[in-house]
């Protein structure tokens, strides 16, 4: 099965109206910006996006909530993006806010094939609303369903041919479980080599999970908030 692909708007071309997708990264770390913004020129409308942020105001997926491509966003963080926040508060846009461990674990176990687990995280909050409530050991837990999508996208450091994917430090929060829950796993990557290149040890995703890959390029790897520290006296 070939899976190497010329570029982003290759990769994401057969994405449908309506579609559910995740991308990877933390933060703005780590996000697949070649095919967001492969997406936002795409004009594919209704997406359900699954991501622990919504980006930041004009960047990531910012640039989707900018040009009205998403209709609901399941997130543990949004608190960078002002459109975000005005399309949130004028019902425009659908919203399912997880705990940042509930979401993560929700992405995994559908990697895992696993339909639902329990959590205390969210009892006695908004969280729990119509949610079943099961006692063990005597404290209260809530059922949550694990988390599919259709296409999951994620960027890697390197990847080979074959689709085996190697990341850096914090951009593996989320996109290794997402690389697995997706029913079609597109990766963009920054170095693309040839199978044998790669450290076995080090893989992180194997490429039976992923279906299409590419060298990504122009990325600005911003950065929410710079914080210094003013040098010492």
């Amino acid at each position: 099965m070939r899976k190497v692909i010329a570029g982003a708007d290759e990769a994401v071309h057969d994405i449908p109206h309506g579609a559910v997708i995740m991308l990877g990264g933390f933060g703005l770390c780590g996000i697949p910006e070649n095919s967001i913004a492969a997406l936002a020129r795409g004009g594919v409308k209704n997406l359900t996006c699954i991501s622990n942020n919504a980006g930041v105001d004009g960047f990531g997926l910012g640039l989707l909530l900018q040009t009205r491509q998403i209709k609901k966003m399941v997130s543990s963080y949004v608190g960078e993006n002002e459109e975000f926040e005005r399309q949130l508060l004028s019902g425009e846009l659908e919203v399912e806010l997880n705990p940042q461990g509930t979401l993560a674990t929700r992405i995994q176990m559908a990697g895992m094939g696993i339909p639902a687990f329990f959590t205390p995280a969210g009892y006695g909050t908004e969280i729990a609303e119509g949610k079943e409530v099961r006692e063990f050991n005597g404290r209260p837990y809530l059922m949550e369903y694990a988390l599919h999508a259709d296409f999951a996208i994620v960027k890697a450091w390197k990847g080979d041919t074959m689709g085996n994917l190697v990341f850096r430090k914090t951009t593996r929060n989320f996109s290794t479980s997402m690389a697995k829950a997706g029913d079609i796993t597109i990766a963009e990557v920054e170095q693309l080599v040839r199978p044998g290149e790669l450290d076995p040890d080090e893989v992180h995703v194997p490429g039976i999970y992923v279906h299409r890959i590419f060298q990504g390029m122009g990325y600005e790897k911003r950065i929410e908030r710079k914080t210094v520290s003013l040098p010492a006296k």
